[in-house]
């Protein structure tokens, strides 16, 4: 097969990069350091002189309660001017401006008792923010501490030489490298000498572990989840998948979300709105102490940081998924998008081709030129080689042994298999071509799959038919997406309209624009974009342009292009897209709790704001019903972080493991299928003895191999399903489809026994129905298996 040697450049050292960090890191760190010292120590100041003064009213000491409540009530205004300095210097005129209006008021007119309310209530509300915070960017937090610093490097020649301890950024591309038992992989490579067992949950949310064999590619950020092995370096940190990760996550923060600023909108109105009911509660009752409940009413000081609370749970709930979303304004912009733009390659399809079916020449059988074409394909890097290799082992079948092999680029691969020279690829110029290879050059075009043609001496011998396959959990995704809110889904693709038109019709795309080039994929984000918010979802280098003009770009991280997770919002760092189904998800409920949380507190706020106003709430006990409001409104905000378990239906572990189960067997069960439809070909060209033993072949292949599985689907796998998925209801079109597959395969069986009735040989009258009944039975049987894959397979991926 063609081959495509890149040469791996070496990065620039990081250190320059890492050095500039540092000192903003650093006093990131100290300022964090100083806000978690003074929360609680304010907490506790004002919780002591409220509790102080309480026992010295009890005890009739009136004098010294009020003097507890005042210094408690001292004690929070320097701070709540320093947050109110600290917001105007950001340009913001926050709420906490009322509160130390209130806290001056209070003092002003001698209520004390509500003064240290309010301080208490102001130091709580801060305190339990700032542990709703910690709560919510744990798993975030969690993701940065995870990145390794160094890195274990062989010295010496070979994998026996010395090893010592070297910086992370001191790696470099075809470094080889140790990574023990429990440690993390520092950056991309490839596993040499043994086969590694890894732990991959960081990036992909799955807990299984996974085994890489020798040469398989290994992504920076998994644990080593078995013994130690040596790993090759395929890149430097910085262009490593974790490190890509890293800074993403360096960046998540709700601090920029629309919704956040929108909160601040509200400040902007609230603030005068309660200083004028203040106001005319004085004139009108001509009374400081109302204007003072006033504003002791109006100090919601947690209240508009709700909004930032809900959004960092967001962040956070998807985090946990291996969804990393670069900020808040993403994860908002996610959850208010209408337009979803979808490229075909790796984001709707697997990226990667398999095997759709095999054709051999008359006289020989697919599952020998597969084998065939394997043999010859076993040492080749290319991947459609990798692909025919694979379907090989998939069904059982040993490549043959090869000498001599070559392979020419953009031609194909040779080898001498049994003394005679087989290649794998394209037909040499000239090569005369039967019919047999027409219809499957035929089928080929209208499938929009790649030959791989299969010669020995150079007489064509069978052809390999590969395609990139939609991936089974598209259809379920794009579903959940339309409930979420999604009302336009496009596909933009740079491939031909054919095959894209054909995914579209599968998926019940809105619109199809083919053979786009980066520039024209930037064109149409630009276009819709006019008309809604737009989510971008690409994997390659030639999408990253189109992400970065998208209102979110969403990257396929996992085995996209580190360009295109660069200029991503998002990044799904798992190979499944249906976890962009639940990153909409999150963003939508994580916005609309922060929506409610910002309006529901501000609406109990200004209620309260009206009784005050007419003399019927006082104060101290104004004070405690805002402080009860302003935990309710962070304690709603906080249901971001939980799960939605109407999103995706719990399995229970026995029901995942026969979907495991029957999941295997539909790849074990892909040479009887094929068998089917060989059998109608041949029916087709010849109704005689060869035909009719095919035809008993498969009646063979049936009984003994796919009506048990049916069977033990329909009793064993539906009933579990049904348990989940709400009933039998849910399991009842597909219960039709084993009946209609039982019901072809007896037909098959009947004409067999007419044809030993009639001296073995099949009647002309049969050959129509007989060969409709396999064309029929083949057709039902790839639905059926296409609608099981999609519908139950894709719950347990």
């Amino acid at each position: 097969m063609a081959t495509t040697a890149e040469a791996p450049e070496a990065a620039e050292a990081p250190e320059a990069a890492e050095a500039a960090e540092a000192p903003e890191a650093e006093t990131g760190a100290a300022a964090g350091t100083r806000l978690t010292r003074l929360e609680p120590a304010l907490l506790a100041v004002t919780a002591a002189a409220l509790v102080a003064g309480g026992v010295a009213w009890l005890l009739g000491h009136g004098d010294v309660a009020d003097l507890c409540w005042a210094l408690g009530t001292v004690a929070a205004v320097g701070p709540s001017l320093g947050w109110v300095l600290g917001a105007l210097r950001h340009g913001r005129a926050g709420v906490d401006l009322i509160a130390v209006l209130a806290l001056g008021g209070t003092l002003a007119v001698g209520e004390y008792l509500a003064g240290a309310l309010i301080a208490l209530m102001l130091a709580t509300g801060r305190t339990l923010e700032a542990a709703a915070q910690r709560r919510a960017s744990h798993d975030l937090r969690a993701l940065l501490e995870h990145a390794p610093r160094t890195a274990r490097k062989r010295t010496g020649a070979g994998t026996g030489g010395a090893v010592r301890t070297v910086p992370l950024a001191e790696v470099r591309p075809g470094d080889l490298l140790v990574v023990g038992p429990g440690e993390v992989v520092p950056v991309d490579g490839t596993v040499v000498g043994a086969a590694a067992v890894l732990d991959e949950s960081v990036l992909t949310g799955e807990s299984a572990p996974v085994e890489r064999a020798p040469g398989q590619s290994v992504r920076s950020g998994v644990v080593n989840a078995g013994g130690a092995f040596d790993l090759r370096a395929t890149a430097t940190e910085r262009d490593s998948t974790y490190a890509g990760i890293v800074r993403l996550a360096r960046q998540a923060g709700a601090e920029s979300a629309p919704v956040v600023r929108l909160a601040d909108r509200y400040a902007a109105w609230f603030l005068p709105l309660s200083l004028a009911v203040a106001g005319a509660a004085w004139l009108a009752g001509g009374s400081a102490v109302r204007a003072v409940a006033v504003l002791v009413v109006a100090t919601p000081c947690p209240l508009l940081l709700a909004a930032p609370v809900a959004i960092v749970s967001g962040l956070s709930r998807a985090s946990r998924l291996g969804v990393v979303v670069r900020d808040g304004g993403g994860l908002e912009n996610l959850g208010r998008a209408r337009t979803l733009l979808l490229d075909k390659t790796g984001t709707l399809t697997g990226g990667r081709p398999r095997v759709e079916d095999v054709t051999a020449a008359p006289g020989r059988q697919p599952a020998e030129v597969l084998r065939l074409a394997a043999g010859v394909d076993q040492y080749s890097p290319h991947v459609l080689a990798h692909a025919i290799v694979e379907a090989a082992r998939e069904r059982g079948l040993e490549p043959v042994a090869a000498t001599e092999v070559s392979e020419q680029a953009g031609r194909g691969a040779r080898a001498v298999v049994d003394g005679r020279v087989t290649a794998v690829g394209r037909l040499e110029p000239g090569t005369p071509v039967p019919d047999w290879a027409r219809a499957a050059e035929n089928r080929a075009l209208l499938d929009g799959a790649a030959v791989a043609w299969v010669t020995v001496e150079g007489v064509p011998v069978g052809a390999v038919l590969l395609r990139d396959p939609l991936r089974p959990d598209a259809p379920r995704t794009l579903r959940r997406l339309r409930a979420a809110g999604i009302e336009r889904i496009v596909m933009l693709t740079g491939d031909r309209p054919e095959p894209a038109r054909e995914i579209a019709a599968v998926l019940g795309l809105d619109e199809v624009r083919a053979e786009l080039s980066p520039a024209g994929k930037v064109a149409a984000v630009h276009a819709e974009r006019e008309r809604a918010v737009t989510v971008m979802v690409g994997d390659g280098v030639n999408d990253a342009p189109a992400l970065a003009a998208a209102d979110v770009g969403v990257a396929m991280g996992a085995r996209g292009s580190t360009a295109s997770s660069e200029a991503a919002d998002v990044v799904l760092t798992t190979d499944r897209v249906d976890r962009l189904a639940d990153a909409v998800a999150i963003a939508v409920r994580a916005r609309r709790i922060a929506v409610q949380s910002a309006l529901g507190g501000m609406l109990l706020s200004l209620a309260a704001m009206g009784v005050a106003a007419v003399g019927l709430l006082p104060p101290a006990l104004g004070a405690l019903l805002q402080e009860g409001i302003d935990v309710a409104v962070i304690l709603n905000a906080l249901r971001a972080l939980r799960v939605d378990r109407a999103a995706r239906p719990a399995l229970e572990p026995a029901t995942e493991a026969l979907i495991h189960r029957f999941a295997a067997e539909h790849d074990d069960l892909q040479d009887v299928l094929q068998a089917v439809r060989d059998a109608a070909a041949r029916l087709t060209e010849d109704g005689g003895e060869q035909a009719l033993d095919s035809v008993r072949e498969v009646h063979r292949l049936l009984t003994e191999r796919l009506l048990p599985h049916e069977y033990a689907e329909e009793h064993q796998l539906y009933p579990a399903l049904g348990r989940t998925l709400g009933g039998p209801e849910a399991t009842a079109t597909m219960s039709r489809a084993h009946a209609e597959i039982d019901r072809l395969a007896r037909r098959v069986a009947t004409h067999l026994a007419l044809a030993e009735d009639g001296g073995g040989a099949l009647a002309p009258e049969q050959l129509e129905d007989l060969r409709a009944c396999l064309y029929g039975l083949h057709t039902v049987l790839r639905l059926h298996f296409t609608q099981e894959e999609e519908n139950y397979f894709s719950l347990a991926p």
